[in-house]
């Protein structure tokens, strides 16, 4: 691999302080940009997704520097090469929240729908919320130019999941 390409860094674990800190170190000590991240504490596991201009390793020899931050942490991660891709950001118009009883099938069935319309899921976030009687929550963020036809494959959705879903136009002074 040769310098300056892409790699994508994943790391996934028991939620502690400290994980953000210990990746990021490595992959600064190793000449690595930071170019785009996210993460997110899923059922008390820490879940990080970055994209890095590689330095001097490639995938690989990165991936074996961060083995014994993953070890010490106990993390899954892993470093592999992605393509250079339209670095456009897809601005999303609409977000679509599903609330209903927790079962399988709902994200499939949701992003289905969306599909079918062209709709592009942008963020995805989901909890199962409540004690005695847990709730699915289901809110993504999403881009379309059909938002008639996106609501109507959604509503169709409603009665068949027996879930409650909403649209709503996404407000830009609120991001």
């Amino acid at each position: 691999m040769t310098e300056g390409s892409l790699l994508a860094v994943t790391a996934i674990g028991n939620d502690r302080p400290g994980i953000v800190a210990a990746v990021t170190k490595v992959l600064y000590e190793h000449g690595c940009n930071l170019e785009d991240a996210t993460s997110t504490i899923l059922r008390g596991h820490f879940a990080i997704t970055l994209v890095v201009r590689s330095g001097e390793r490639g995938a690989a020899g990165l991936e074996a520097d961060l083995a014994p931050i993953a070890e010490d942490l106990g993390l899954v991660v892993t470093v592999r090469p992605v393509e250079e891709a339209d670095t456009g950001v897809v601005e999303p118009t609409h977000v679509v929240s599903v609330y209903g009883g927790d079962r399988p099938g709902i994200v499939y069935r949701v992003s289905e729908a969306l599909a079918g319309t062209g709709a592009n899921v942008t963020a995805l976030s989901s909890r199962v919320i409540g004690g005695d009687r847990p709730v699915y929550a289901l809110l993504m963020e999403v881009a379309t130019g059909a938002a008639d036809e996106m609501t109507a494959a959604l509503e169709a959705l409603r009665e068949e999941l027996d879930v409650d879903v909403s649209v709503h136009p996404m407000r830009s002074d609120v991001l």
